[in-house]
């Protein structure tokens, strides 16, 4: 019998099927979805089985050298879905396999060397090999250039073998546990009448079920350790190590919840879903719903109806910073049901989730993109959350996005798939418009709460009254008299740092990264320039390096420039700030938010991940500080998400009894993503930015991919675009356009130059097979530095 085992070598030649022998003793063990260690070449690697057969195609054929799991890790289901991804995605069929299983179950190999004939060694040599001993190649490189030469000239003899041990990263977590050895007469007849504490102990472990930890014992029986060891002395107890989960919410009380009242309008969404988790229907749903206007509780009451059929529930939100109420919500409903995956989690505790996953203890994941692989097998309802943020869209092979994964295992289970968001993409509300999904609508905030009213100031106007402070008149007011009355406000900059650039006054020279064609931005905790792309850190200068001259000065405001200026114009305002650098550390998110909803301060400030899904009673303000930072970037969404992001943050206010009021600060007050905010009035948004897009032929009008080539020579960048742009043209349809090659608005990153171009295309046949051969016609060339990136579905141009 043969497996046919696809390897994990992510490259073009290897991106095929290889045949590898079954060895008699595993031929009745061996399944596909298991993954093996093979030879390949010189080496072992770690392969997935795709298929078993009973004949090869092949004269000359390797075995299988190990087994790495006891059953199939990737179901059928999973294999299937395996090759559509690579496909969809022109990626490498084992890095879509990767997406589907944790870290912790991604293989290292492990190069060591042992001794074949022991006696036949150089005697410095014989010492590293003494008593069979295996040399790890790192611990060798160690010993030196003259060493390696001579083991080099041993293994071609033959007295030493290179191996290759294919190595898991996981490793399970053990708890040690004690118990009772024998009876319970028999262990009191071991003590004397004296030893009060230990027969007490004693008692204690004869009424366990099972295994206990050494501390509950010693806090059950209000002892010391000091106790247990005489114990353990006499054999009356014995040590066992039990497997325990890595819990990521340990320490954590939640609150059970009884679902809520529906409104008249949460009631005809949920009537709609139900019968097609009840009846096994695959369909698509856009839950277009209002800020505040209850989607969580619909979610929650259509995955308890898939729970009360015996079914599973995938739950996806866009980011870390969503995760820790919508978990709050989640394990309140359901309890101990609820698994958690996120970026934020070790990699233990996501390979202890995946596993609670797989072996049927939970039927709810709530998590980020990845989130969707969840191996469940009894699918009843994949939930989106906020679909239109572009974070469900992973930016490295592979290219896919979270939407069409859900939307391919629903239809594999048979079950629906709700897309929710109170500002859709217009490629989704498009969709929904010509019913290839079915809209359901929530245009009312639950118990007729008004949507907050927004004030649009015009900061061309504050300048010209003596205004350069970064508040408006207006906000500074009102943020002064929310302090006053207890109440909490929210600001919102999407920069962090303390100043966008630092320039020279006198020369006009901007400090920017040296690897990358950007300017680094000024953190002033660390008094450093940081660059946002690469990572690069230097000092702040103290004179220009290009004239010398002292006058250097801070030129735009990021987070940490806005944390200062509050403290100073408004000092009894405790602020609290939500940024990168102030959600680093684990379980930050949750410690600031937490913080913010037990009133420990007045003012959260932050960036993107404050923007949406957050519900605290006391906001009553919102406050955005510079509305059009991503209104004139290079990218035809840069209108939609400004109001996107506008009409996320403004809903933020007024959720609860208090009613809520929005400032928003712009020097383009007029431009209509601004002003629709205003009314928040999606619909006019929706068709206005239609025209837009009709005008400039761009999606939901056309197709769009993009192809970015990089490397450290700018000739040859230039060089290969433009020779991958003429082949387009030559092979594609005259329907299709073809811009480019153009400089990538970010010309160089990492020290790497970056051309780019466009493909635009309404029907093109032909598009994935010319793909594919300018690919594979560069396959050479990938290896020796240049990048060529194919992206189906772009949704960043940087």
């Amino acid at each position: 019998m043969y497996a046919q085992v696809i390897v994990d070598v992510p490259s073009a030649q290897t991106d095929r099927q290889f045949d590898y022998e079954i060895p008699d003793n595993w031929k009745s063990i061996v399944q596909p979805g298991m993954r093996v260690v093979v030879p390949f070449g010189p080496r072992k690697i770690q392969g997935f089985v795709m298929s078993i057969s009973e004949q090869s195609s092949y004269e000359q054929t390797k075995a299988i050298a190990d087994l790495l799991d006891a059953e199939p890790i990737l179901a059928e289901e999973f294999l299937q879905l395996g090759n559509w991804l690579a496909e969809e995605t022109l990626s490498f069929k084992v890095s879509a396999y990767q997406l589907m299983i944790p870290a912790a179950l991604r293989t290292k190999v492990k190069k060591q060397l042992k001794a074949n004939e022991i006696e036949s060694l150089p005697t410095h040599l014989k010492s590293l090999f003494d008593q069979g001993k295996v040399y790890q190649w790192d611990e060798l490189i160690k010993e030196g250039a003259s060493v390696l030469s001579d083991v080099q000239a041993e293994v071609k003899k033959g007295t030493l073998e290179v191996e290759y041990v294919v190595i898991e990263k996981g490793k399970t977590k053990t708890q040690r546990l004690v118990q009772l050895n024998m009876s319970l007469d028999q262990a009191l007849s071991l003590l004397t009448k004296r030893a009060n504490k230990q027969i007490e102990l004693v008692h204690i472990l004869s009424k366990q079920p099972g295994p206990i930890s050494i501390q509950a014992l010693v806090e059950e029986g209000q002892t010391t350790r000091a106790s247990i060891k005489p114990l353990r002395e006499k054999g009356i107890i014995k040590e066992v190590d039990q497997e325990v989960y890595r819990d990521p919410l340990s320490g954590l009380q939640f609150e059970r919840t009884d679902p809520l009242k529906l409104t008249n309008q949460q009631q005809q969404v949920v009537d709609q879903v139900n019968p097609c988790i009840k009846k096994e229907e695959h369909d698509v749903f856009l839950l277009h719903g209002v800020t505040g206007s209850g989607k969580t509780e619909v979610y929650l009451q259509v995955i308890q109806q898939a729970l009360n059929l015996q079914k599973e529930a995938i739950m996806l939100v866009p980011e870390i910073s969503l995760t820790p109420q919508m978990v709050n919500r989640f394990k309140g409903r359901f309890g101990s049901e609820v698994a958690v995956l996120h970026s934020g989690l070790s990699m233990g505790e996501k390979y202890d989730e995946w596993r609670k996953i797989k072996r049927k203890e939970v039927k709810v994941v709530v998590g980020a993109r990845s989130a969707i692989f969840a191996p469940f097998d009894r699918l009843g309802m994949i939930i989106i959350d906020e679909e239109h943020e572009t974070s469900y869209k992973q930016e490295e092979n592979p290219r896919y996005h979270a939407r069409d994964v859900a939307i391919w295992r629903a239809q594999y289970h048979q079950c629906p798939v709700i897309l929710g968001s109170a500002t859709p993409l217009l490629e989704t509300y498009a969709r929904a418009k010509k019913e290839v999904y079915q809209l359901l609508t929530l245009d009312e905030r639950v118990q007729n709460r008004k949507m907050p009213e927004v004030h649009i100031v015009d900061m061309r106007e504050e300048l010209r009254e003596g205004n350069r402070s970064m508040f408006s008149s207006v906000l500074f007011e009102k943020l002064k008299d929310r302090v006053a009355k207890g109440e909490q406000s929210v600001l919102f900059l999407n920069r962090r740092g303390h100043s966008t650039f630092v320039m020279c006054r006198d020369c006009g020279y901007v400090a920017t990264c040296e690897s990358c064609d950007i300017s680094l931005t000024y953190h002033r905790s660390q008094n450093r320039l940081k660059c946002h792309y690469c990572g690069h850190e230097e000092s702040m200068p103290r004179t220009c390096k290009s004239c010398g001259s002292e006058h250097i000065r801070f030129f735009g405001s990021g987070t940490q420039k806005v944390e200062e200026e509050l403290t100073r114009v408004l000092p009894e305002a405790r602020v609290i700030r939500m940024d990168v650098d102030t959600t680093r550390r684990k379980g930050s998110h949750e410690r600031l938010l937490s913080a913010f909803e037990k009133k420990q301060a007045d003012i959260l400030l932050g960036t993107q991940m404050i923007a949406k899904g957050l519900d605290f009673p006391a906001i009553t303000l919102v406050g955005v500080l510079a509305a059009d930072s991503m209104l004139h970037i290079p990218d035809f969404r840069s209108a939609e998400r400004t109001f996107q992001l506008l009409e996320q943050v403004s809903g933020r206010a007024g959720r609860h009894e208090l009613s809520g009021e929005v400032v928003i600060q712009s020097y383009s007050p007029e431009h209509y993503s601004i002003d629709l905010v205003k009314a928040h009035d999606y619909q006019a948004f929706f068709q206005t930015e239609m025209n837009q897009r009709k005008f400039g032929q761009y999606p939901p009008y056309v197709y769009m991919t993009l192809i970015t080539i990089s490397h450290q020579e700018l000739m040859k960048v230039i060089d290969v675009s433009e020779t991958v742009v003429a082949f387009l043209r030559r092979e594609l349809s005259t329907e299709t356009t073809v811009l480019g090659p153009v400089s990538s608005p970010l010309a160089r990153i990492k020290d790497r130059y970056r051309y780019q171009c466009m493909i635009k295309y309404k029907n093109e046949p032909k598009l994935r097979k010319v793909l594919i051969e300018i690919r594979e016609h560069y396959q050479r060339e990938l290896n020796k530095g240049l990048q060529l990136t194919i992206d189906l579905q772009p949704y960043l141009f940087t």
